[in-house]
């Protein structure tokens, strides 16, 4: 009979192969028995477990990290996703099994602003975001330097209204070539085609700052000191075919006053776009964002 693992010693996590499961059903009582008398059979220890009941839309979502019994063989990623299969289609539900050390492979988009592109590198290169940057794309040359010193690639693909198409079907060749999981716009400011949103639908997420639409056009910073605004804000969102629409993932807010000038408006702009935009990606890379509709649900 073989002897179960000993227990982890005080104050430290069990050992073992992890992973992190998700479930998005109809909502119907007993889905969270469903996945945990999985686990069970499977000698698993949960680490986290979130879950939230949408009655309003009729949805059940879950996500839950957890831990392997050493003792018993471990069935990787594909096992386990053939063992819940059955389940997940009895309850009509979409599910994911992930390691949960596996990182999404990134692909970043950025024009003139660095900023947001530096914050994910140096989030990425500490291992703060559950991704791998793979590449970056920018439609000018200004970031070269700084995402090779990462050890990253770079590939220069510029655009004009006459070279869109093609540009788009260079990214996706990148996209293909790299395995990308996840596009982030890092302050892109160019504007996807309908045809290329939907393609990377639930797979590209894009920051702007949260003026919108009060405050269009050049100089928003300008036009938010103009009126004398107190709060300065960014979202991320996923990428729509509607401009700056798409679900939102994460928002970040700062007070300011009337001693905020422009510079010191954009400053702060650029504080909260890193910090929702960062936020959005490791939330997603983690998988704790579900897209239902045109809102998300986040279990964090």
């Amino acid at each position: 009979m073989t002897q179960p693992a000993p227990p982890p010693a005080p104050g430290g996590l069990p050992q073992g192969p992890a992973y992190v499961l998700t479930l998005d059903a109809p909502e119907r009582p007993g889905l969270a028995h469903l996945v945990t008398g999985f686990l069970q059979d499977w000698h698993a220890d949960i680490l986290e477990l979130k879950q939230f009941d949408d009655f309003r839309a009729g949805r059940f979502f879950l996500r839950v990290h957890f831990v392997l019994d050493q003792a018993h063989d471990d069935p990787g990623e594909e096992g386990l996703r053939t063992a819940f299969t059955p389940l997940a289609e009895g309850v009509e539900g979409a599910f994911t099994i992930r390691g949960a050390a596996t990182r999404r492979r990134v692909l970043i988009m950025v024009s003139k602003f660095p900023h947001a592109l530096n914050d994910l590198l140096f989030r990425a290169r500490n291992d703060e975001l559950g991704a791998e940057i793979v590449a970056v794309a920018s439609n000018h040359p200004d970031s070269q330097q700084l995402v090779e010193w990462h050890g990253v690639p770079f590939f220069h693909i510029p655009i004009t209204r006459e070279t869109k198409r093609q540009a788009e079907a260079e990214l996706l060749e990148l996209i293909d070539r790299f395995d990308v999981e996840l596009v982030v716009l890092a302050r892109y400011m160019q504007i996807f085609s309908d045809d290329l949103s939907r393609r990377l639908s639930g797979r590209a997420i894009n920051i702007h700052h949260s003026f919108l639409p009060s405050f269009k056009g050049a100089k928003p910073y300008h036009q938010a000191y103009d009126r004398g605004v107190k709060t300065v804000g960014a979202t991320a969102h996923y990428v729509s075919s509607d401009l700056d629409e798409g679900p939102i993932i994460a928002q970040s807010v700062q007070e300011v006053d009337h001693a905020f000038g422009p510079e010191e408006l954009i400053a702060t702009g650029r504080d909260t776009e890193c910090k929702a935009l960062s936020n959005a990606v490791r939330w997603h890379c983690e998988g704790r964002v579900f897209l239902h509709e045109h809102r998300t649900v986040i279990l964090r």
